[in-house]
């Protein structure tokens, strides 16, 4: 993962968690949609954000979430860097081969730092 790219994970998830632990579970996991985007295609961070996806619904009691996240965890370790549905968001509610809409923001750090940019 490039350093930029990292950086811009990294400042998705710090704040997920904070929030995570602090309670506030819709804000934890509006972080980790968008940490998700940025690191779909990485195995590791990937894996990682949906880990924490299925800890939110542990926490709600929300069993759509807790059961979509399970194969969601083994399949981000398999095929990350075969492919990914650009844009997805990660959450179970989500078909997890359906692309999505990028936010602007988001999609201009993936241009510049993602897998197969050009440097």
């Amino acid at each position: 993962m490039h350093p930029e790219l990292r950086r811009a994970y990294d400042a998705e998830m710090t704040p997920a968690l904070n929030e995570y632990n602090a309670g506030h579970l819709q804000p934890a996991f509006s972080h980790l949609e968008r940490a998700h985007i940025l690191g779909q295609s990485f195995p590791i961070e990937h894996a990682k954000t949906h880990w924490w996806m299925l800890k939110v619904g542990w926490r709600r009691r929300d069993f759509v979430e807790i059961i979509g996240q399970i194969p969601r965890i083994v399949g981000s370790l398999l095929f990350s860097q075969i492919w990914v549905p650009s844009g997805n968001t990660g959450g179970a509610r989500v078909p997890p081969f359906k692309s999505m809409p990028i936010p602007e923001d988001l999609q201009i750090l993936l241009d510049k730092y993602g897998r197969g940019a050009k440097a």
